[in-house]
This record gives C-alpha cells, sequence and structure tokens, in this order.
C-alpha cells in the first residue's frame, strides 16, 4: 500500500517534469518572456512544471488590483495643474491604520481655509491597501495604483510619500482602470443632464407663472 503510493507519486512527479521540456519543445523560445507564453502559462491548458520568471516577465495586472493610494489631478489646454481634493480629511478619518496626514491651505491674507491640500502624506508602510480612501471619496480624488515595485534601500526616508509624488493625471487613471473611468463619466454625464433638465423644466414653469 504504502510502497504504491510512493511509486504513484513519483510517476505523477515525474509526468511533469517530462511535459514541462516536451512544451517548451512545442513552444520554441516563446514560452518564457512572451506575452504569447505567459497567457498559455495561465490557461487551464499549461502543463509542466513553470514559474515567472519575475523580474523579466510579469503577469498582467487586473483592472481592479489595488496598491497603494495616488491623488488625481486634472490639467488644462494650457498646462494648469489642478488637484480634485479638497482636503476634507474624510480619507484619513475612514483609514484603518491611520497612515494619511493632510495639511490644509490657507490664505495668506485672510487665514481662511482654502479648499485645497497644502501638503499631503501616505507612509506607505503602513497602508494596508484597503482602498477606503478611494471608495469614500466624494469627489473621486484619490485612486488606488497599479504599481506594486516600491522597494528601496532606505524606506524610513523615502516611504513616506508626499503630495508631489502621490499626483498623478486623470489620464494616467483612465489607462489603468478604463472600465471604472467610463463608468464614472458616464454617471457624471448623466447627473448633469438632469440638473440641465431639472433647471429647463424650473425655467419653464417660471415663464408659465409670469403669463
Amino acid at each position: 500500500m504504502y510502497g504504491k503510493g510512493i511509486i504513484q507519486g513519483i510517476g505523477v512527479t515525474l509526468k511533469h517534469f517530462v511535459n514541462t521540456f516536451l512544451v517548451d519543445i512545442k513552444f520554441p523560445g516563446k514560452r518564457y518572456g512572451t506575452e504569447e507564453g505567459i497567457a498559455h502559462r495561465m490557461s487551464k491548458d499549461a502543463e509542466g512544471i513553470f514559474t515567472v520568471q519575475y523580474p523579466e516577465e510579469k503577469l498582467p495586472v487586473p483592472e481592479e488590483f489595488r496598491f497603494i493610494p495616488f491623488l488625481v489631478y486634472e490639467e488644462d489646454a494650457d498646462g494648469n495643474i489642478s488637484h480634485r481634493c479638497t482636503s476634507c480629511g474624510i480619507c484619513s478619518k475612514v483609514c484603518p491604520p491611520q497612515c494619511i496626514w493632510i495639511e490644509r491651505t490657507t490664505d495668506p491674507d485672510t487665514g481662511r481655509p482654502i479648499p485645497e491640500p497644502a501638503e499631503f502624506y501616505i507612509d506607505v508602510d503602513i497602508c494596508m491597501n484597503c482602498g477606503l480612501c478611494a471608495e469614500f471619496c466624494p469627489f473621486d480624488a484619490i485612486k488606488m495604483d497599479h504599481d506594486y515595485e516600491l522597494a528601496v534601500y532606505d524606506r524610513h526616508a523615502n516611504n513616506i510619500y508626499d503630495k508631489q509624488k502621490l499626483s498623478k493625471s486623470i489620464s494616467y487613471y483612465a489607462e489603468i482602470r478604463p472600465y471604472s473611468n467610463a463608468k464614472e463619466v458616464q454617471a457624471k454625464e448623466e447627473a448633469e443632464q438632469k440638473k440641465r433638465e431639472m433647471q429647463a423644466r424650473k425655467a419653464e414653469a417660471a415663464q408659465k407663472a409670469k403669463a
């Protein structure tokens, strides 16, 4: 009984071992380092023993993959940048490990707050990539990134990201999350359309009341 089980286990291992070389012959020079080879190894038809040869090879990242958050900014035709963030502080309040710090901009003349962050920090060593900050942001100003290659030599000095390092354009967001961006754009257009229709109805009702 035990001897038969050991032989069967060795047979399974030998089968995978042999299939590894047979598949390599089937895909000469294409099994590793090519999109075709990666796609085949990720499919149900994959055979043999293999691994992802990182960093030469990288698996495609799904759209909903989430890593360190980033701040979204928009850029006009003149190259002027405006951040969506209003420094309301909701993201820092809902953050479970409390790794977000925000300093609001103030008017130098009046001392009144301006809805824009003067400083924005995230400690990426503490961040748990839960995505709650992006989920709760009422202005779609913070989104989850796809960049997971963050290794540094001195993490205490380099892993506290400031506003400049966190800022990325809306076009970058549309590139890494095309489906989510399209849904958001559509929702905004529908909301604006409803607002225009409501204003038109109010104007029409006002004209009828005057008549």
